[in-house]
């Protein structure tokens, strides 16, 4: 988080940091946060940014409702997309995974990432 503060998405250390990251929820066995940053790294090396839009506070109750939540999000990602704050906003879901709504989120950002 230090790192997106103070240099924004610089890829090198950036790509670095998530991959930490990432080793330690394989440690703490938690698949989803495992898969999450594994996609959003791959994404920042395909295009040397963070290009998924912050979801609406929409809750969802099916993968049809998430489908629709990420196409929707997609279009109004054309408009306006802050890198840092959605990455940032990714990595702060991973601190709280008691939450359901960060589990919905993070769900969300997986398929998005899986789609683009």
């Amino acid at each position: 988080m230090k790192d997106l503060d103070t240099t924004g998405i610089n890829t090198d250390a950036l790509i670095e940091d998530i991959k930490a990251l990432r080793e330690y929820t394989i440690e703490r066995e938690i698949p989803l946060a495992v898969k999450v940053l594994r996609y959003t790294y791959e994404h920042i090396e395909e295009n040397d940014s963070f290009l998924i839009a912050i979801p609406e506070d929409t809750p969802l109750d099916d993968d049809s409702e998430l489908d629709a939540e990420v196409e929707e999000t997609e279009e109004e990602a054309t408009i306006e997309i802050d890198p840092v704050e959605s990455l940032k906003y990714v990595i702060s879901l991973i601190k709280n995974l008691d939450n359901s709504m960060n589990i919905l989120d993070l769900k969300y950002y997986k398929k998005a990432l899986t789609e683009n």
